[in-house]
């Protein structure tokens, strides 16, 4: 599948193309889930997610990053697939009841919106965090409402010449929290792999 396009940007910025592909492979979207953004900005995971989901519901507060959203869409009507609702809201009050996975690109509300997660049971919620400090209170906020699976940390860097050689820049480091408000396990085991304590359990 072809890289999409953004010929429209925000003041901040679209998530990157490596870390939209991590976020896509965790949220596992397939042909019949309804996928909602809380925060769509230049709508990079938006327009991602309305190539594998059959329904995309994205949720902006702002009226600029709502119409860029919008914009970026439209350049790539091609390739959509779902049908796409935008909503200009703030969440968690613009956010629908039966979402199937959940993507938080900030944490403004996250308490608020981890509730409305956990009440009408999503199946899957990934949170992208870049700052280290964001990233622990939502850590606890998963915790606090037993949606928490993974922490994932990476960072992403890239090659450039120099003096006839590589080396490299790097992106900020990216704090990705993984969860689910459903128990898929029916044997009893719910593959978290954050122990209650916060260390991670070995596998």
């Amino acid at each position: 599948m072809p890289p999409i396009a953004l010929p429209h940007d925000a003041k901040a910025g679209p998530t990157k193309a490596e870390v939209r592909a991590v976020t896509l492979s965790k949220l596992a979207l397939e042909a019949d889930d309804h996928f909602v953004e809380v925060g769509s900005c230049t709508g990079a995971v938006t327009i991602e997610a309305t190539r594998r989901a059959g329904r995309v519901t994205a949720l902006e507060r702002k009226d600029e990053r709502l119409e860029t959203t919008e914009k970026n869409l439209a350049a790539n009507a091609d390739s959509v697939r779902a049908d796409v609702e935008l909503r200009n809201a703030e969440a968690p009050e613009g956010l629908p009841e039966d979402a199937d996975a959940l993507f938080l690109g900030g944490s403004r509300n996250v308490e608020a919106v981890l509730d409305h997660a956990a009440e009408t049971g999503v199946d899957r919620v990934v949170m992208n965090v870049s700052r280290l400090e964001v990233a622990g209170r939502a850590t606890e906020a998963f915790r606090e409402r037993d949606l928490l699976e993974e922490v994932v940390q990476f960072q992403v860097s890239h090659g450039y010449e120099l003096a006839g050689a590589t080396s490299f820049d790097s992106e900020n480091p990216v704090y990705m929290l993984v969860g689910s408000a459903t128990d898929n396990d029916a044997d009893g085991d719910d593959g978290k792999r954050v122990a209650a304590d916060g260390g991670g359990s070995q596998r």
